[in-house]
């Protein structure tokens, strides 16, 4: 089947230098990254996913006033933080 594309011209510049160093015809390396984009297309992560197995989301240890937390960090934030508010305006938890 044939197709035609439009290319800008730094793409184009970019596959046919891509193509002289790779000794490649750009047909084959075009169908090669459109086979990638649709196979490898439903085997990505999402970008929440990337950075969870990266380790910048989910939970660690910590210390929150001295003492080791048993639970993720952040939890009980809400409560410390009405605490604190209640502290530092003299008013006695409701019961």
């Amino acid at each position: 089947m044939t197709t035609t594309v439009r290319l800008p011209l730094r793409v184009e510049q970019a596959l046919a230098t891509y193509c002289v160093e790779a000794k490649r015809s750009k047909s084959e390396v075009i169908v090669e990254l459109l086979e990638q984009r649709f196979h490898g297309a439903a085997t990505e992560h999402s970008p929440y996913e990337l950075a969870q197995e990266a380790g910048f989301i989910g939970c660690f240890s910590s210390k929150v006033s001295g003492k080791p937390a048993g639970k993720q960090a952040g939890a009980g934030a809400k409560e410390r933080v009405v605490e604190a508010i209640r502290k530092k305006h003299g008013k006695k938890p409701a019961v």
